[in-house]
């Protein structure tokens, strides 16, 4: 019987049951769902051809397959798409919507399988095989439904989704088949699994997947609802926080008390709201001004928003200093602090003179380079002076931790900002001259590589919006003026050394100290050691006796100790001697004076003593610490198995020199050493020695003092005591050029040598040596080892 109602909303049509199962049906898709039998299925129709087969069904027996649809994401699957086993079901109702779609209420009646399809247009039709449920009735199967019944009782207590009368439905169905099928219908399963349970013919089989399937989602639900509770319990705490809080407020109104967690906010909020800030960074302080404003003082997190807070409103983001452009002011500011060093006070006032064209022009970053003690960081102090700018020092020097440069993240504990944005602090405002020191020292280990943090800050196409990890906010760097400083170019990793347009700073002539004494170290350490002008005077002659005879170094550090030693013992003889009121007589320190009160010769010309005996030669050489000389000795012994000892803690480069040398010697010798017998190599031992083996020593610019050492050896003839050389020699003979050679020349006017051989093609260099220092000396330019022993060896 077929009964019909119909409002002006929709229609409604009600069916009977199923009469029986023809051998074939037609077959409607379902997409994430998967029919069960025994159960009532409510459907929605949207698709044209279901709504056409929903039409026709209830036109004739009212009966279908529903069939579950492997790929869910097909609104229109075909045959292949679909699992081989359904469920035949009865339309027991159906509803159309005004929108054309159809609402139908589904009985499930029979498993069945789809054998073959008979059509596909306009729906789908298949013939189809009843398959009935295998049951064994055994103590086993019992205890499955029993154990499948207690733990689906379980779940529907905990989850809410499962209506209580659920559970007394399942209670009253005594066929494990049905029970299986309710059950599954029930659960929240994926369509796989609903699947497989659906295809199992065997109950018992059933069971034990569902008994799995249930155990799975009670302990699921069982960690829900403990994750639940403890979700609640710390709600009501924190409602119960709050209520307290509000009526503490207004008892803190009453009594005119105020909440100083409130008012540290306030305050926070107005200084921030004052400042320019840019719009993220804005946008972040109210953030975390809200997060504050809701904290009570005693949380853990309160302490770390309100340090992050005061850490952005102590930053200088819209301070600056307005640049000081008087090229005529900034030259005498820097001939005031600095004597000489002309070239590095030209190439600092051309980046003035850009400024002042351009001054929103990207500025590159300036490194200074040279030995210790020659003034590079007291030169940054006064660009910055000059500039009118804030000036900050940063030591790199031995640092290994990239957090050091860009922060510590504020989840750590302790965390605090990078030392960039600490100096940017300290300075107060945002276009300070930094000058980072000994940035050739910074190291790496696991904690990351400071070099490589350093790249985004000198940088200018980067550092515009350099982000510090516990800001975590971009600061805006370009206006920063970065000067580096640092002893060696070799440890600055390429890419940051790309970065820099590197100033080299030789060491100081014995002249350039004499002035530099005269005009800043005598009046710096006078005044320091609480003396007056006209109590002391330290002559010439006791300056450059400290110089030699006490110092022996490229800057200048060491002879301001001296001189600071005897301001000291000149302060201790006046307290000593003069009463309170008493005039003091003016000391007056000469050579002789000098020796005495400083003691002990500490530095001797060694060239003279050390070059008596041939086999000894005079090298110089380049340390980052400046130039130096060293000596390089040859001895020989009989040997039954002659060999080549090498010794004074050299490198590889180095004893590759020597390796060198003595194979051009050897290759030559009737032109080096005529006479000599054939077969004295075979005779003796060779042994080459550079003195002070406790300091490492390497490079390829020893190798014509090791062929001359060797040289003179053989031919007895010692090296001019006024002589020094440096190159590097090939197995041909020839001389290749060197680096450093003003240091080296610097080196040599300390240790009283006068005649410098050097390769040809090092000519060019001469200019960088100070004319005073060039008039004093004599340079031997030379292509060949041959015009090296020439020179050098001493006429036979």
């Amino acid at each position: 019987m077929i009964e019909i109602a119909q409002d002006s909303a929709d229609t409604t049509v009600e069916v009977g049951g199923p009469r029986g199962i023809p051998a074939s049906l037609p077959v409607l898709p379902l997409r994430e769902t998967v029919p069960l039998p025994d159960t009532l299925m409510p459907l929605a129709i949207g698709q044209e051809r279901s709504v056409q087969l929903v039409n026709d069904v209830l036109a004739g027996n009212r009966m279908l397959v529903m069939v579950a649809s492997r790929e869910p994401e097909d609104e229109t699957p075909g045959p292949e798409q679909l699992y081989d086993v359904g469920v035949v079901g009865s339309v027991a109702r159906m509803l159309k919507v005004p929108d054309g779609s159809l609402r139908i209420l589904v009985q499930g009646a029979q498993r069945v399988r789809l054998d073959t399809w008979e059509q596909e247009e306009p729906y789908l039709t298949a013939s189809i095989t009843e398959l009935p449920d295998i049951v064994q009735e055994s103590p086993e199967l019992v205890a499955l439904q029993r154990n499948v019944l207690r733990t689906f009782t379980e779940i529907v207590e905990e989850v809410p989704y499962l209506p209580e009368e659920l559970q007394v439905a399942v209670a009253n169905v005594e066929d494990p088949s049905t029970l299986s099928y309710l059950i599954a219908g029930a659960l929240r399963l994926k369509t796989e699994e609903k699947q497989e349970l659906l295809e199992e013919p065997d109950v018992a089989a059933r069971l034990r997947k569902l008994v799995e399937a249930l155990a799975r989602e009670l302990e699921v639900v069982s960690i829900g609802s403990k994750i639940q509770s403890q979700v609640q319990s710390e709600i009501d705490k924190g409602q119960r926080e709050y209520v307290l809080r509000q009526q503490l407020k207004a008892i803190q109104d009453e009594l005119g008390e105020f909440d100083e967690s409130a008012e540290e906010a306030g305050e926070l909020r107005e200084q921030l709201h004052a400042m320019d800030l840019p719009a993220d960074v804005r946008k972040q302080a109210d953030r975390e001004l809200k997060r504050l404003e809701h904290l009570p003082t005693q949380a853990a997190e309160h302490g770390v928003i309100r340090t992050y807070l005061e850490w952005l409103a102590s930053l200088p983001w819209d301070r600056s200093t307005e640049d000081r452009l008087d090229l005529v002011h900034a030259r005498e500011v820097l001939d005031e602090d600095h004597y000489d060093i002309t070239q590095v006070k030209e190439r600092i006032l051309e980046f003035l003179a850009v400024r002042k064209l351009k001054p929103d022009a990207r500025g590159s970053i300036l490194c200074f380079v040279g030995p210790p003690g020659v003034g590079k960081t007291s030169l940054g102090r006064s660009i910055a002076k000059a500039l009118g700018r804030e000036f900050e020092r940063i030591s790199a020097g031995g640092v290994r931790d990239e957090s050091e440069i860009r922060g510590h993240r504020r989840t750590y504990i302790g965390a605090m900002p990078g030392t960039i944005i600490r100096a940017l602090r300290d300075a107060g405002s945002n276009n300070p001259l930094f000058m980072i020191d000994e940035i050739d020292k910074m190291g790496a280990d696991y904690r990351g590589d400071p070099a490589s943090a350093m790249l985004e800050v000198l940088d200018p196409e980067q550092n515009g919006a350099f982000r510090d990890h516990y800001l975590d906010v971009p600061f805006n760097l370009s206006n920063v003026m970065f000067i580096t400083t640092a002893n060696t170019l070799d440890t600055i990793p390429g890419p940051l050394r790309d970065r820099m347009e590197v100033i080299e700073l030789a060491g100081y002539t014995a002249d350039d100290k004499l002035q530099i004494a005269k005009r800043y170290l005598v009046p710096r350490q006078v005044e320091r050691n609480g003396l007056k002008k006209s109590w002391i005077a330290i002559s010439d002659a006791a300056l450059r006796v400290i110089i030699s005879d006490y110092t022996r170094e490229a800057g200048v550090r060491g002879l301001e100790r001296e001189i600071g030693t005897l301001c000291r013992k000149v302060a201790f003889g006046i307290a000593s001697e003069a009463g309170e009121g008493a005039r003091v007589k003016r000391t007056t320190i000469g050579e002789a004076r000098a020796r005495e009160l400083l003691g002990r010769q500490k530095y001797f010309a060694e060239t003279r003593r050390r070059t008596q005996r041939a086999g000894v030669s005079t090298g110089l050489a380049w340390t980052p610490v400046g130039g130096d000389v060293l000596f390089v000795e040859a001895t020989a012994m009989p040997s039954k198995s002659p060999k080549l000892v090498i010794t004074g803690q050299l490198g590889d480069v180095m004893k590759e020199s020597a390796q060198a040398a003595l194979s051009y010697v050897r290759a030559h010798i009737d032109d080096v050493v005529p006479g000599l017998d054939p077969d004295w190599f075979d005779e003796h031992d060779l042994h080459i020695h550079v003195p002070a083996g406790a300091i490492p020593k390497d490079g390829p610019s020893a190798g014509v003092t090791m062929a001359t050492a060797l040289v003179s050896l053989l031919t007895g003839r010692c090296v001019r005591e006024e002589v020094a050389m440096t190159g590097e020699i090939t197995l041909t003979g020839q001389v290749l050029p060197i680096g450093g050679l003003k240091e080296k020349a610097l080196a040599a006017q300390r240790h009283g040598i006068t005649t410098i051989v050097a390769p040809t093609r090092n000519e060019g260099d001469v200019d960088e040596i100070p004319a005073a220092l060039r008039a004093k000396l004599t340079f031997h330019w030379v292509e060949e080892i041959s015009e090296v022993l020439a020179v050098a060896l001493e006429r036979p």
